[in-house]
């Protein structure tokens, strides 16, 4: 146990001493945060007021700070969705370094066994991710409140920072089995590349998965970033439809919470039906456990004992 904690020690100290990775780890959010400023939140308020004006008299009902803060939300979501999935992959960035500068072989001469070091790698990058993310959920969460009431609780913010853990556990063990296989730093890199650019369309930080067609909902909902997201979706923005659907009194019978959250994906749809809360967590955590088995088995065969 001791050298699995030392060797998790030593991989978070090496991640966190590197600048530069921490700061391309949270470039694909700033780019969602870039791209939000510049036309996204519009693109959010009009998909918003289109669903409104649906309903014939709704708009003078929903206060517009309201659509601004469901704006915010939307946008906090989709960087987080981004961020639970381009983070941990470079928090990974540590065991490519050591097979390329060959500092592996070191550590497959130690007395550890070889799930303890992969596990250890698995454990370093796990945690790194989740405070990186659980800090860009803060401050989210931090600037949005000053602009207003987000009517989150305090129940809401743990289960928030719950979901963005999971999404970092989720995440490290996928993309763990993938970096398995790469030799260098620059085939990681390249990697990343399309990663960065793909992310944002898996999750609907730039258009809403229900836009897309059902075949292409299904690809994407079958990844465990886009029904994390989901999930976070939920826990940040129901409080605030509730509150919308309050001020309506009762005129719409409900209808427009309905449609704002199938417009916006509050549900994961895959081959025609839609999972609830319960399956998605259910289906993330099973995820992981088979991600961590694999892992263990492509450690063991990938890399050779010195």
């Amino acid at each position: 146990m001791r050298g699995f904690l030392g060797l998790t020690k030593r991989n978070l100290l090496l991640f966190f001493k590197d600048k530069q990775s921490i700061i391309f780890s949270l470039l694909t959010s700033m780019i969602v945060l870039a791209l939000y400023l510049l036309f996204l939140k519009d693109t959010f308020v009009n998909a918003m007021d289109s669903a409104i004006n649906q309903f014939p008299g709704l708009s003078s009902l929903i206060d517009k700070n309201d659509k601004d803060m469901f704006a915010n939300l939307i946008l906090l979501t989709g960087i987080l969705g981004s961020a639970m999935i381009t983070v941990p992959y470079n928090c990974l960035i540590t065991l490519v370094k050591d097979r390329e500068n060959k500092v592996d072989y070191d550590i497959l001469a130690t007395p550890l066994k070889r799930g303890q070091i992969i596990f250890s790698y698995f454990v370093s990058a796990a945690l790194s991710s989740a405070i990186l993310t659980s800090m860009i959920l803060a401050i989210g969460l931090g600037v949005i409140g000053m602009q207003g009431d987000i009517y989150l609780g305090t129940s809401e913010i743990v289960k928030a920072f719950g979901a963005v853990t999971l999404g970092s556990i989720s995440a490290t063990s996928i993309f763990m089995i993938v970096v398995l296989f790469f030799k260098s730093v620059s085939a990681s890199g390249a990697f990343f590349g399309m990663l960065s650019a793909a992310s944002g369309f898996i999750i609907g930080a730039y258009i809403p998965i229900s836009q897309f067609s059902e075949s292409v909902q299904t690809v994407c909902n079958i990844f465990p970033a886009s029904q994390i997201t989901i999930v976070l979706r939920n826990v940040l923005i129901n409080g605030l439809l509730e509150h919308m659907n309050i001020s309506l009194a009762g005129v719409d019978q409900g209808m427009f919470v309905t449609v704002i959250k199938e417009l916006f994906s509050f549900k994961a749809r895959i081959f025609g039906g839609y999972l609830d809360m319960t399956q998605m967590l259910g289906y993330i955590t099973l995820s992981i456990l088979v991600c961590i088995v694999i892992q263990i088995i492509v450690y063991s065969k990938t890399y050779k004992k010195v």
